[in-house]
């Protein structure tokens, strides 16, 4: 069985900085590309940022130049450092994964992460 479990999630001025961990457990292959998505209230989950196996990254126009995803392979673990927060990036935070266990190929998702920014 794989597991995702997300941490780093809290309340922040804006302007500030999280950052949020995603660690990936179980009887793991390889794991393949690696997702952030984020969904506020009433609206629908959008891909925030994603880092394939071999380190490539793509951003959300919305958080370009402000967030950095980042992997380590050793740990099965993926990284979301957000900087310069503003109150719309208010959302839950959901890692996702593409991993390959000794069964199958598939998609798993964390259980997700609050992150409100507010003053």
């Amino acid at each position: 069985q794989v597991q995702l479990v997300e941490s780093g999630g809290g309340l922040v001025q804006p302007g500030g900085s999280l950052r949020l961990s995603c660690a990936a457990s179980g009887t793991i292959v390889s794991i393949n590309a690696m997702d952030w998505y984020r969904q506020a209230p009433g609206n629908p989950r959008e891909l925030v940022a994603t880092i394939t196996s071999g380190g490539s990254t793509n951003y959300a126009d919305s958080v370009k130049g402000r967030f950095t995803i980042s992997r380590d392979n050793g740990k099965n673990t993926v990284y979301l450092q957000m900087s310069s927060l503003k109150p719309e990036d208010t959302a839950v935070y959901y890692c996702k994964a593409q991993i390959a266990t000794p069964w199958d190929l598939g998609d798993y998702w964390g259980q997700g992460t609050q992150v409100t920014v507010s003053s």
